[in-house]
């Protein structure tokens, strides 16, 4: 009895370990094939970015999303910017068409005052493919969302969270154009 015990118990490690071994295999093997990023390759080796017009009362919106939108192109990095639209592939049309801003919270002491706002930034994007003349897609919109709190003042808070709306709706613009359509 004694003999047939011990001879169960290393069966039963070597099953253990066995089955351990097969799951570490099955896991590696999975992780085998991994590539970082998203695994989309766009069908244009070069971009031009036209520079971002405004149809809001934004003042220096422009400037700002222009900014962010080539940055994040140029950290992404599965295209190259050129700097005129005769070198390359294809080009990217970005215009703000919407600006604006929603009450989320109210104060304590003056329920009529805002203490919190949503603050919106819309754009529609076109992306021509210069090689053959073809759009492809045309007013596409895009849109960020980011909190403002007012405790500082509202044009200050404002003030101080445009870039970060604008490089998130960079983020998105950069998405919606490199991105599987």
């Amino acid at each position: 009895m004694a003999a047939s015990r011990l001879i169960s118990i290393p069966r039963a490690r070597l099953a253990v370990i066995a089955w351990l071994g097969f799951i570490g295999v099955v896991t590696l093997s999975g992780c085998a094939n991994y590539r970082l990023g998203t695994g989309a390759t766009p069908s244009f080796a070069t971009l031009y970015v036209e520079p971002v017009a405004n149809q809001t009362l934004l003042p220096q919106g422009q400037a700002i999303l222009s900014t962010q939108i080539r940055e994040s192109f140029l950290r992404d990095g599965r295209v190259t910017l050129v700097n005129s639209a005769e070198q390359a592939d294809a080009t990217l049309t970005i215009t703000i068409s919407d600006y604006h801003r929603e009450v989320a919270a109210g104060r304590a002491d003056d329920t009529g005052l805002a203490r919190k706002f949503n603050v919106t930034l819309g754009a529609v994007c076109t992306l021509q493919d210069r090689r053959n003349g073809k759009a492809i897609f045309t007013l596409r919109p895009v849109q960020a969302v980011r909190e403002v709190f007012t405790d500082s003042g509202q044009l200050q808070a404002e003030y101080q969270t445009l870039p970060l709306l604008a490089e998130a709706l960079a983020v998105k613009v950069l998405h919606a154009t490199l991105d599987v359509w």
